[in-house]
């Protein structure tokens, strides 16, 4: 807001941290997976896709390939095929087998827990980094998707658009015990409210604190 201080911005910040965990008490990651690798291909896959398209995918995907092994030494083109509906499954099935590969060979077939190991594995960006690091490793990480580059705009806690500049930002302003929540909130009220050229502010429990509220 204008003229605002980065105390009355923390302080904004928390009140709408505390409507959004009312709103949305339930948020989580909409992928389905049940260990480390499989939110990685998971999350890989996400890219240009929806979650839901990507749980159909891996539903029989994961029956398939059962461990980092069965990715790293596939015959591509079937792994092409067996996500081809996700979209640019080319690139896609080279990023798994290449991400796998590497996770087999040089980390004992364990995805590594931090920053700097998992930003090496091919495909493998801070944004998905963070999404394992938050998610299946517990540490206090923020990813930095579509919903989150718009709505924190709206909201004035950025002016960039350029992901890991507002990731560095938005840690500067929230809680770090919120930091993977957040995320998911701000997914889910970006798809039930916020929507992007058609925002419901009338019905937005935010409005008294986003200064792009439409009358």
């Amino acid at each position: 807001m204008m003229g605002e201080g980065k105390v009355k911005k923390i302080k904004r910040a928390a009140n709408i941290v505390q409507y959004l965990y009312n709103e949305y008490p339930d948020s989580k990651c909409s992928l389905n997976y049940k260990s480390a690798h499989q939110l990685l291909v998971a999350t890989i896959l996400s890219a240009q896709c929806t979650d839901h398209r990507v749980n159909i995918v891996t539903n029989d995907l994961f029956l398939k390939y059962k461990k980092p092994s069965d990715f790293a030494y596939c015959k591509i083109t079937d792994l092409a095929k067996d996500i081809h509906s996700c979209g640019y499954y080319n690139q896609k099935s080279k990023s798994i087998q290449g991400a796998s590969l590497k996770i087999v060979e040089e980390h004992n077939g364990v995805v590594p827990d931090s920053m700097k190991e998992l930003i090496k594995l091919p495909g493998v960006g801070r944004k998905t980094a963070n999404c394992i690091l938050g998610e299946y490793y517990g540490q206090p990480t923020m990813v930095i998707d579509t919903h989150m580059v718009r709505i924190m705009n709206l909201l004035d806690f950025t002016k960039s658009k350029d992901p890991k500049k507002i990731e560095l930002e938005l840690m500067d302003i929230f809680d770090k015990k919120d930091w993977v929540k957040l995320t998911h909130m701000i997914i889910d009220h970006g798809r039930a409210v916020c929507i992007a050229r058609r925002p419901k502010c009338i019905n937005c429990v935010l409005s008294p604190y986003c200064p792009s509220v439409i009358n």
